[in-house]
């Protein structure tokens, strides 16, 4: 029986998207719920999976654009011996002999794997009509196994590659542009002295990670200190909609991620509820699925706020850019030792920088300076993130 695979659908609003890359080729004998492809929206990255175990034959072609709906490919589950083909792959193949073939070109020890043999007394195939088939993606492979080396290119060699764009970076240009041309964006800056928090971390680490089964990071206190500021600055937790201002009761603070697509911005919900704990494992679970290329659309709709963090890469400065149709952003940047003086003393403490873009239309200077002031006092601070009680940090950490 012939199976058809279609493209799904990444939301409501998108009709067309593109084959970022096909994970199998045309006739390979794949399993049910493998991989097949990747696609890419201009929202999110969605993989195709098999419905079935079976033969693929691809339809669509790659970075060319496909309806919705449309057939990507037909998995033939009739085919004979397939089964039997399936679990021989399966089995690792673990050791690599030499085929003496009267047809193999002088001089060339062909190394077969024993899989490779077999699968080719069942077919009749001899080495050398394999060899006569080499495409691109056969010498790709090679290159990635152990013990084999690209050539070096000639040293001065001067060379170009063009490669086409994605949908998922066009939509971000886009947005990007968007920013700049229809916001009246400004960026306030302050600097966070980290030796509270990091005594906290430090205090605490193990204890935390014994009981809620992941590491204490900073984002977790970061998004927690947002979400107390915009409670307290609400036209930093607006948008503009048309002539109106809509101020949300609530705080989804988005996490910018780098992932081998590109940026993207995972949802936090209701942050206003969650504790430290919960706000580190909802950050862990979803940064994870964003570079696997697992995560849903839903997880990346909506948001009130964004956070980024620059200092991951060693940024120790920057003007992030706000993330539409939110009116703020927050960047946090690199830690670095510093002299600063504490009650007439020069000491040296880890310090960072952070930044605060804003929309202007909806923010004025004293709010934007007040927002980030307070994200300052409750991180400097950390226990004031609760009412004072005997026990705050562990209270505060949830032990």
């Amino acid at each position: 029986m012939i199976i058809e695979v279609k493209i799904p659908s990444p939301g409501e609003s998108i009709s067309t998207v593109e084959i970022a890359q096909w994970l199998v080729s045309d006739g390979d004998l794949v399993t049910k719920n493998q991989d097949l492809a990747e696609i890419e929206s201009e929202k999110a990255t969605l993989t195709i999976v098999s419905p079935a175990d079976g033969q693929v034959k691809i339809v669509a072609k790659e970075r060319v654009e496909v309806a919705v709906n449309s057939i990507a490919c037909t998995i033939d589950d009739s085919k004979s011996a397939v089964q039997d083909k399936l679990q021989t792959e399966k089995k690792p193949a673990k050791v690599e002999q030499t085929i003496a073939s009267s047809k193999e070109p002088e001089g060339i020890d062909i190394k077969v794997t024993p899989l490779a043999k077999k699968m080719m007394e069942q077919n009749n195939i001899q080495p050398q009509e394999v060899i006569n088939r080499l495409t691109a993606k056969h010498v790709t492979g090679a290159l990635q196994m152990p013990g084999v080396n690209a050539a070096p290119k000639p040293e001065g060699e001067r060379s170009m590659e063009r490669k086409p764009m994605s949908n998922l970076r066009k939509k971000v240009s886009e947005r990007l542009v968007a920013v700049k041309n229809q916001t009246a964006m400004l960026t306030t800056f302050n600097e966070i002295d980290l030796t509270n928090l990091m005594q906290l971390r430090k205090n605490y680490q193990s204890q935390f990670q014994e009981k809620h089964g992941v590491k204490l990071g900073f984002m977790s206190f970061f998004a927690k200190a947002a979400t107390l500021a915009l409670k307290a600055f609400p036209n930093v937790n607006a948008m503009i909609d048309g002539d109106d201002i809509v101020y949300f009761k609530y705080s989804d603070i988005g996490i910018a991620v780098q992932t081998p697509r590109g940026l993207m911005v995972p949802v936090i919900r209701d942050t206003g509820s969650k504790d430290i704990a919960t706000l580190e494992s909802d950050i862990v679970l979803l940064a994870n699925k964003a570079r696997k290329g697992v995560i849903t659309l839903d997880e990346l709709k909506g948001g009130t706020f964004t956070i980024t963090n620059g200092g991951v890469f060693g940024s120790l400065l920057s003007t992030p850019i706000l993330n539409p149709p939110q009116t703020g952003i927050l960047g946090m940047h690199t830690i670095q030792d510093r002299p600063i003086a504490v009650n007439g003393q020069v000491v040296i403490r880890p310090m960072m920088y952070v930044a605060l873009s804003y929309d202007h239309r909806v923010i004025d200077g004293s709010e934007s300076v007040g927002f980030l002031l307070k994200v300052k006092t409750l991180i400097e601070n950390p226990y004031q993130m609760l009412a004072q009680s005997a026990n705050a940090e562990e209270e505060l950490l949830g032990l």
